[in-house]
C-alpha cells in the first residue's frame, strides 16, 4: 500500500502528521488502513507496517509539479478487529514478527534517486512533462500497459514483439528479438517484466526476475515506480546475468520520445 502525505499544494515537508508516520521505524505507533467502498463507508484492512519513505514529484491539485513524501506499508489483516485500547500493543507483536521474518536492510529501504537522463535533456523534456507521462501511464490498466510497453519496444528497434498469457507466463511479461540491423545486438532475444506499479521494487522482485529468464535472454525490468539501492545493486551482480532497468522517468522520456499515445491504452 502506498500513501502519499498530507499537504494538497506545493511541496509537502515531513512535518506534523507526516512526521508521525516516519516514528513507526524505531517506536511500534499503531496506524490502521481503511478503503472507501463508497457512501462514506469505509472498510478495514489492517493495521499498517511502514517500510520504507521516499521523496518524488507530483503534480498538485492545481497542476504545479511539487516534491512530495511517498510512504509504503505492509497490510497486516490479522488481526481482523483491533480494539483501541490495545492497539499499541498488538501493533507492536505484529511489527515485530513481521521484521523478523521479513528483514529489510538499510539499502532496501534507500530509494534511489531520479533525475532526467542526457537523451531527455538534449530532447528539451521537462520535469513536468516527463511526469504527466508517468501520471497518465499509472492509470493504464495492467494488461493493457503490458501491450504499451509491446508498443514502445517495436519503435525503438524489435521485432516479434509478443505479450506472454495473463496467467503461467513465469514471470515473463514480453518476449522481443532486437532487429537484425542493430549491429551490435541484432538478432538478440530480450525478456522483459513489467509494473505499473506506484511502490518501489526491490531486490526480491530482480532476483525472481532473473530466474524466470530463458537462458539465452537479456533481462530488462521496467516500472512507472522507482527501484531501492537493494535492487540496483542486485541487478548488477558481479556473478550473476545482470539486469537493466527502465524507471518511471526514464520510461515517460521514451514514450515522450517515441511519441506514443497513451490514450489508445485506456
Amino acid at each position: 500500500m502506498t500513501y502519499t502525505a498530507q499537504g494538497r499544494v506545493g511541496d509537502q515537508q515531513l512535518t506534523g502528521r507526516n512526521k508521525r508516520l516516519i516514528e513507526q521505524y524505531d517506536i511500534p505507533v499503531p496506524f490502521f488502513g481503511f478503503v472507501n467502498v463508497g457512501r462514506q463507508t469505509y472498510r478495514f484492512l489492517g493495521l499498517l507496517e511502514l517500510l520504507r519513505h521516499s521523496q518524488e514529484m507530483q503534480a498538485d491539485r492545481r497542476g504545479n509539479l511539487r516534491n512530495v513524501w511517498l510512504f509504503e506499508f505492509r497490510i497486516h489483516p490479522v488481526p481482523n478487529v483491533v480494539p483501541i485500547d490495545h492497539a499499541r500493543i498488538l501493533s507492536e507483536g505484529v511489527i515485530a514478527d513481521s521484521r523478523k521474518q521479513n528483514p529489510l536492510s538499510d539499502l532496501e529501504r534507500e530509494i534511489s534517486p531520479v533525475a532526467l537522463d542526457a537523451d531527455a535533456q538534449l530532447a528539451g523534456q521537462t520535469n513536468e512533462a516527463v511526469e504527466s507521462v508517468r501520471g497518465r501511464l499509472i492509470q493504464v490498466a495492467p494488461v493493457k500497459f503490458e501491450h504499451l510497453i509491446r508498443a514502445l519496444m517495436e519503435r525503438n528497434g524489435f521485432r516479434d514483439v509478443g505479450v506472454t498469457a495473463a496467467s503461467g507466463d513465469g514471470g515473463i511479461d514480453i518476449n522481443a528479438f532486437v532487429d537484425e540491423s542493430n549491429d551490435w545486438f541484432g538478432g538478440c532475444h530480450v525478456q522483459s517484466q513489467v509494473k505499473r506499479w506506484r511502490h518501489a521494487v526491490g531486490s526480491v522482485e530482480i532476483n525472481k526476475f532473473r530466474g524466470a529468464l530463458s537462458t539465452t535472454a537479456k533481462g530488462v525490468f521496467i516500472t512507472t515506480s522507482h527501484y531501492t539501492r537493494a535492487a540496483i545493486v542486485e541487478s548488477r551482480h558481479q556473478y550473476k546475468p545482470c539486469i537493466s532497468l527502465i524507471d518511471g522517468a526514464r520510461l515517460s522520456s521514451m514514450v515522450l520520445r517515441s511519441q506514443l499515445e497513451i490514450e489508445s491504452f485506456l
